[in-house]
């Protein structure tokens, strides 16, 4: 089973532009081409594609998440390298091998009768994959920052972080939708039902979810373990305006980050992002960076994962892997 595929000079090359009298972060950064070479190197931060968007059509969901990785790390690498923007702490490892699994999807009848269910299989294949590098990255005490792909991809980092602390990890999720829907075929719906199911997600909190997209069933099961699932509503902070946005992180805050825990950022949540559920009413720009930045700054803070970005859905050219590149800067700089 193939794990990465690394990533060589010459193809961070064909991404850099270069320019006279500038340093670009293609220039300065990591590249981490083999598993020794990460164990070796000095970065806190690893920064680690999934380019597939398998768990997203098999959650009925609109596919391009699949390329949200290159069109991000396009723009990561071309980051102008100065005194704010200090490339020195992050390293490129790769992306996550999914294209047998892509391919394999691509080669189904959309139209058969376990077309869905055949899509949760490679989907649980691609939740191996990413298991075990996360815990790999995770076990030499570094934090990978994850891009691209569907949110069906929180299992496979709950479960990679889990397994290299040994013991549940909470978790905090942007989010418009709690994904903790049916245990039914593995989508992008249920990877935290999922990883609560086996035992992987500890206390999880879910940041600004929509109550239109909120099922009764779910608000139910929330209500039932409230001293483990915990949400504050979008409509609260932004709409009747009875909880802020800093008591929202407050909220969090008591709830995940005693201990160790993740970030999950999905896209859907900022207001005319490109993403598979593209929203016209969502947090800004402005305030999903303030979030990121706030959070993965706690030591305990073990992985951060920003996903369901799609490049085929944007408003307008690179908004997608430029957005992404932001959030990434606002993670390693002060």
């Amino acid at each position: 089973m193939n794990l990465i595929h690394f990533y060589t000079e010459e193809e961070n090359s064909d991404y850099l532009n270069k320019r006279a009298d500038e340093i670009k972060w293609g220039e300065k950064i990591e590249l981490l081409s083999n598993w020794d070479a990460l164990e070796e190197s000095k970065v806190n931060y690893v920064l680690l594609g999934i380019p597939e968007d398998i768990g997203v059509r098999a959650n009925h969901g609109i596919p391009g998440a699949s390329q949200a990785w290159t069109s991000a790390l396009k723009t990561v690498l071309n980051i102008q390298h100065n005194a704010f923007t200090n490339a020195s702490q992050i390293g490129v490892l790769g992306a996550i091998d999914c294209d047998m699994e892509m391919q394999e999807a691509a080669n189904l009848n959309p139209d058969g009768e376990n077309y869905l269910n055949f899509l949760g299989e490679l989907v649980e294949q691609i939740d191996r994959k990413v298991s075990k590098v996360v815990t790999k990255i995770i076990g030499l005490g570094k934090t990978p920052i994850l891009i691209g792909g569907g949110h069906n991809n929180s299992y496979g980092n709950l479960k990679g972080a889990s397994i290299a602390l040994e013991q549940p990890i909470n978790c905090i999720n942007f989010d418009a939708h709690t994904d903790f829907r049916t245990l039914e075929h593995r989508h992008s719906g249920n990877g935290f039902t999922y990883a609560h199911r086996d035992g992987y997600l500890g206390n999880y909190y879910i940041f600004g979810l929509h109550r239109n997209y909120t099922s009764e069933g779910v608000f139910k099961l929330m209500n039932e373990q409230k001293e483990q699932l915990k949400f504050s509503l979008f409509e609260d902070i932004t709409v009747n305006k009875s909880l802020s946005f800093s008591a929202s992180i407050a909220e969090a805050q008591t709830h995940c980050c005693g201990s160790a825990f993740g970030l999950e950022l999905d896209m859907d949540a900022i207001e005319g992002m490109g993403s598979s559920a593209m929203t016209p009413s969502g947090f800004t720009m402005q305030e999903a960076r303030h979030w990121l930045h706030q959070f993965s700054k706690s030591p305990n803070c073990k992985y951060i994962h920003i996903c369901e970005g799609a490049p085929n859905r944007a408003l307008f050219p690179n908004q997608v892997g430029k957005a992404i590149s932001y959030l990434i800067s606002d993670v390693i700089t002060t």
